[in-house]
């Protein structure tokens, strides 16, 4: 039987510095305290991702990813066009702020940002009170788990799942580029 969880017990495994499975709009996350950098490399550890690759934020509002992004180096259209395609299904990739830290980014000097519309994600952000690290559930090279069973076969009967349905999107987020416009991963 999986390790069901509710609102509450995700919030404390979270402040914890703990790695929890969560629905979004597609598939499960991967996700944990963005600040905390024992958590972050823990769940890189499970998913077997390299650092080196960045990860995504998801919040339930900008504001909670004001802290991780250099606003100084968008344009006023930029930040509107990001802001017009949110609460949704896409992620982009803005600059970061100089103290955000290389764990969240990579090699990389932006960091990929989502405004969420799953519900039970928002109100975990809210609960949180700050954006969670968000990757699919999923080890490297495997196809993202769907289901409370995908996530036991490839992370443990115990691994702590937050009891909920993910939507109706059959592909991830979409990923762009703000400053280049690019598409990198097609939604």
């Amino acid at each position: 039987m999986a390790n069901l969880l509710t609102l509450t017990e995700s919030y404390e495994l979270l402040k914890k510095g703990e790695v929890i499975a969560y629905p979004t709009e597609a598939v499960f996350g991967l996700g944990c305290d963005p600040d905390c950098e024992t958590a972050v490399l823990k769940l890189l550890e499970l998913k077997q991702r390299s650092i080196e690759k960045g990860l995504i934020l998801i919040a339930s509002d900008y504001q909670q990813l004001q802290p991780y992004i250099d606003e100084t180096m968008l344009t006023t259209a930029q930040k509107q066009q990001a802001l017009m395609s949110w609460p949704g299904p896409v992620t982009w990739i803005l600059p970061k702020n100089i103290k955000t830290p290389y764990f969240l980014t990579g090699k990389f000097n932006t960091i990929a940002v989502r405004v969420t519309n799953h519900p039970l994600v928002c109100k975990l952000c809210d609960l949180f009170g700050k954006p969670l690290v968000s990757t699919s559930a999923n080890l490297s090279a495997h196809e993202p788990c769907r289901t409370f069973s995908e996530i036991e076969k490839q992370f443990g009967a115990n691994f702590p799942i937050l009891e909920g349905e993910t939507g109706q999107r059959s592909q991830p987020s979409e990923i762009r580029d703000i400053q280049t416009g690019q598409i990198i991963r097609q939604g």
